[in-house]
């Protein structure tokens, strides 16, 4: 008998039996995995935190910088000098390389690198060539600062990390997948981030957002200072060229303009949004024509294509990096403060390196100086050993050490020994009293730096910024995005039928009876004579109970429909009235619009987009000592509650028939409309400017910086541009006082104004570009200054009444000149009040003593944006 093998002990895997022998592969694999996991963590996947960079991007730099004279190498060979470094194989170099190159901050780029914008491949390596970037010169290298190890052969020398004074790390971005982890640090802004830096020196709170090279607009309310959880939202830029044409200018990050327009035409397929054709003419920049079908809404085509394309996607950011051989969760705030504390570190050390070599230079040339000029030299002449020559030199320069500033050593004498004859012959005192002067000084400044590190380290991030932050101006704009509903934006172009007997709702039954269009992410709502009702998601054809006497497209939080009904309760006998709103409810549950007691039954049902409220004509059924068989009953008597009140009782008596006297009228009133400054939309949560109470044709007017004005419907999908200046409730009698710079005529013009409704928008102050909108107001005697400057700086401000200076007049009319003379600003002033304007109100007691009171402020609306 063998004993069994201890396979807890790894080296112990064979056990010879005879004449074979046994391998336990437990003991070979048991820790392999765990070793491959950590390899690729540590060596391949995820970047350090003290410079930024992944081990195969530290290897191409540092081979570049081995390689850097000034002038492009091929990229070939400059894989293949990385490979030296790095053991992977050429092409996961090249990939590096190029993504590299395309962050456009490290690296000088010649030759057809690809395009972040259309996914274009960059070109063979043999075909493109790069260098490093002068920024990368300046602020990524410095061999006195690095440390070493050697390379995976022993061959050569590799850094550690590079030494690396800027928060490398935020400005690229990183994106990496190892074994069971996974880092993505988003790209940020190459100004903010020094700005920060510089906030966090002088102890000053900071924020920082990611900014895409992509462009484009995103929402980083929820950014989570980039640790797991966060999430950021991006849209694409996208424009109203006109009615019937949109263009996508900027991109979503991450995305190309071949994969966001593969996302359009797919939504378009499945019937999510109704277009026409789409070209794509990106260039240099993003331009995507997007053509709409006839009749299609550019604004909920908008909404549209943020919900069911890639013009929106979320992402997701997971800040992982290695700190000290281990992976850390670190947010963007944190690792911002350690660069620029490794900075200050840095150039603490760089500084305190020169004032060593500073030092050695001072010591050298002060010692150079005494050897020479005290003929030091002359004394070995007769010393026939080197002991005797490093004596005597040591001996000679006693008198004077007292004047150095570190002691004497050999290798110091050596160094005096190898000065040539020559130059001791043509030694010039003045001259190298010069050189050491100069030294002095520069070591005076050294110190000071290192005394005041803090302002220097400041002052080097302002320096960078200067040098190298032109055209690194944030590119992805910073906004707030509401949530966009797809069940009110996509395209319903599906018809809903209703088979009502057999109690059939579906998109095939086309020869029952139409409901509505609707989409196939749409919900129906169905109720029915017994008193239930239900919803259920769109499908073909799908049974919902026979008896159908309502269905419709289901509006989840629709406020607005109320359901005006009468039932009869079977168990009581009495029929009760109700008015209730269905706001949202679970699909495919049943619920019970009566008390539901058994044989109770719907008499009378209407459903009313509008909350109007009608007058029924009820007559009852004879009966002995019943004397009033018709009465009327007026729903808005009554008030709207949920779905599950019970109601009132509107008779204890049988009745014979329920019809309907008389529409009615709503008794919700107009829809009352905000605008919300932050996501430039209409809402009606009440958030943001009120705009008022509107209803069927009302209109809403904006102005625009740019001297133009619109009017929008309030579907609450419009959009509106970011130059908005002033948005209210349109009211076609008001009229409206402009001032405005004319750019053909080249003088400052006042104009009076009524607008009429109108489908288009129109320009306010003429089509010549120059032109430009100075102040609108809608007081009746609105107020300008003028003063004036240049030649005419000493003549007195002039205030212009615009009542009195000119007459209302058409749109179209291009007004009155304010002045000839050089002007230097105009200024808006408050309005004053005309006598005229105050109305007295005689109120004379009546009879029945009331009392009247009139504001005549009442109804006024502060929509103005000013």
């Amino acid at each position: 008998m063998h004993d069994e093998p201890n396979i807890e002990n790894p080296e112990n895997i064979e056990k010879q039996d005879g004449k074979h022998s046994v391998n336990y592969v437990s003991g070979m694999y048991r820790t392999w995995f765990l070793d491959y996991a950590s390899y690729v963590i540590l060596e391949r996947a995820v970047p350090h935190l003290n410079d930024g960079l992944k081990p195969v991007q530290r290897r191409i730099l540092h081979a570049m910088k081995k390689l850097d004279d000034g002038r492009y190498n091929k990229v070939a060979n400059l894989i293949g000098n990385t490979m030296q470094y790095h053991p992977h194989g050429d092409a996961s170099i090249g990939d590096a390389l190029v993504q590299l190159g395309q962050k456009e901050l490290l690296i000088d780029m010649q030759g057809n690198w690809g395009n972040i914008l259309t996914g274009d491949s960059a070109a063979a390596a043999r075909y493109i060539e790069a260098r490093l970037s002068k920024f990368a010169g300046e602020v990524v290298f410095n061999p006195k600062t690095t440390h070493w190890k050697l390379s995976y052969d022993g061959r050569n020398k590799e850094p550690i990390t590079l030494p690396v004074k800027f928060p490398l790390l935020l400005a690229q971005g990183v994106e990496g997948i190892a074994v069971g982890l996974a880092s993505k640090i988003l790209p940020h802004n190459f100004i903010e981030l020094l700005d920060a830096s510089v906030k966090h020196l002088k102890h000053e709170t900071f924020e920082i957002y990611p900014d895409f090279l992509t462009g484009g607009m995103a929402d980083f309310s929820k950014y989570n200072d980039g640790l797991r959880g966060g999430k950021v939202r991006v849209r694409a830029k996208i424009e109203k060229r006109d009615a019937k044409t949109l263009a996508i200018t900027e991109i979503p990050f991450a995305k190309t303009t071949s994969t966001l327009i593969d996302s359009i035409l797919n939504a378009n397929e499945k019937g999510k949004i109704k277009i026409k054709k789409i070209d794509d003419n990106t260039a240099a920049d993003v331009e995507i024509l997007i053509y709409l079908a006839p009749g299609t809404s550019p604004d909920r085509t908008i909404d549209a294509l943020y919900a069911f394309t890639d013009c929106e996607v979320s992402i997701s950011p997971n800040s992982c990096v290695i700190e000290k051989d281990k992976p850390r969760f670190l947010g963007v705030t944190h690792m911002l403060r350690h660069s620029t504390d490794q900075t200050l570190v840095l150039l603490r050390t760089e500084l305190e390196i020169r004032m060593g070599e500073l030092n050695d230079a001072w010591h050298n040339s002060s010692l150079e100086k005494i050897f020479i000029e005290n003929r030091i030299y002359l004394l070995i002449e007769e010393c026939e050993t080197w002991d005797d020559i490093v004596q005597t030199i040591d001996k000679g320069l006693e008198p004077f050490k007292k004047v150095l500033r570190r002691e004497v050593s050999v290798d110091d004498i050596t160094r005096l020994t190898e000065i040539k004859i020559k130059r001791i012959s043509r030694y010039d005192a003045f001259k190298a009293d010069n050189q050491i002067r100069s030294v002095e000084e520069e070591m005076k400044v050294v110190q000071h730096n290192l005394d005041n590190i803090v302002v220097y380290t400041i002052d080097y991030f302002e320096h960078i910024k200067k040098k190298y932050g032109k055209g690194k101006e944030r590119k992805t704009e910073i906004r707030s995005f509401d949530i966009i509903e797809a069940s009110k934006v996509v395209v319903r172009n599906e018809k809903m039928y209703v088979n009502r007997k057999e109690g059939f709702v579906g998109t095939a039954l086309k020869k029952d009876e139409f409901v509505g269009e609707c989409a196939d992410i749409d919900d129906v709502i169905v109720f029915r004579k017994a008193g239930s009702y239900q919803i259920v998601k769109v499908s073909d054809k799908v049974f919902i109970g026979k008896d159908i006497i309502h269905a419709a497209i289901f509006r989840k939080g629709d406020e607005r429909t109320i359901y005006n009904a009468t039932y009869l309760d079977g168990k009581t006998g009495n029929t009760y009235v109700k008015r209730f709103a269905v706001k949202g409810v679970t699909r495919d549950r049943e619920y019970e619009l009566t008390k539901g007691s058994d044989n109770s039954k719907v008499t009378y049902f209407t459903a009313n987009p509008n909350g109007e409220a009608e007058t029924l004509k009820v007559t009852l059924k004879p009966k002995p000592r019943l004397k009033k068989l018709h009465f009327e009953f007026d729903f808005s008597s009554i008030d709207i509650k949920g779905r599950s009140s019970m109601g009132n009782i509107l008779t204890k008596h049988a009745i014979h028939r329920i019809l309907m006297k008389e529409k009615g009228v709503s008794t919700l009133g107009g829809r009352k409309i905000w605008f919300d400054k932050v996501v430039k939309r209409l809402n009606d949560d009440e958030r943001g400017l009120f705009l008022g109470e509107f209803t069927g044709d009302d209109k809403i007017l904006v102005f625009t910086q740019s001297g133009s004005f619109n009017l929008h419907s309030y579907d609450l999908s419009s959009h509106f541009e970011d130059d908005i200046i002033k948005i209210e409730k349109f009211k076609p009698t008001k009229t409206y006082t402009l001032t405005f710079w004319e750019g053909e005529l080249n003088f400052y013009y006042l104009k009076r104004f009524e607008i009429a409704a109108t489908d288009k928008a129109d320009s306010l102050i003429g089509d010549n570009s120059e032109s430009k909108l100075i102040a609108i107001s809608e007081d009746k005697h609105a107020r300008v200054e003028i003063r004036f400057g240049g030649k005419h700086a000493d003549r007195p401000a002039e205030i212009v009444d615009a009542a009195e200076f000119i007459a209302v007049k058409s749109l179209k009319a291009r007004g009155k000149r304010l002045t000839n003379h050089e002007v230097l600003e105009i200024v808006q002033l408050e309005p004053i009040i005309k006598e005229e304007e105050v109305v007295e109100f005689e109120v004379f007691n009546t009879k029945d003593n009331i009392d009247i009171d009139f504001d005549p402020d009442e109804s006024a609306e502060q929509t103005s944006l000013f």
